[in-house]
């Protein structure tokens, strides 16, 4: 792992004084971090993953909302079962995997 780009990274979470990163910036630093520290950044990584999933710029591709989406899920089942927001972003991952898939999956 690239020290300078896990440096870089924490520096624009910190400068960005949100409690979560959004959007391409949010993706990068997440996926960044959670190969370093998957119980701390893991379930943020999960969140922005969803939350991406539904933005307007993937809305009409449903192959990269379901990858999107497959990672979120993927990412949220990985975390330790003691991780106190590992049932919630599993949740929250699996049901936009289901509202995806829609009717044709009952």
């Amino acid at each position: 792992m690239d020290q300078d780009m896990v440096l870089r990274a924490k520096v624009q979470l910190l400068s960005a004084n949100r409690r979560v990163v959004r959007g391409v910036e949010g993706l990068w630093i997440y996926r960044l971090l959670t190969q370093v520290e998957p119980e701390v950044y893991g379930s943020k990584l999960a969140y922005v993953l969803v939350e991406a999933s539904a933005s307007p710029l993937v809305r009409e591709l449903p192959g990269q909302r379901l990858a999107l989406l497959d990672e979120a899920v993927a990412v949220a089942t990985a975390l330790d079962a003691a991780n106190p927001y590992r049932a919630k972003m599993l949740a929250r991952a699996l049901a936009a995997r289901r509202e995806l898939d829609g009717p044709q999956a009952m």
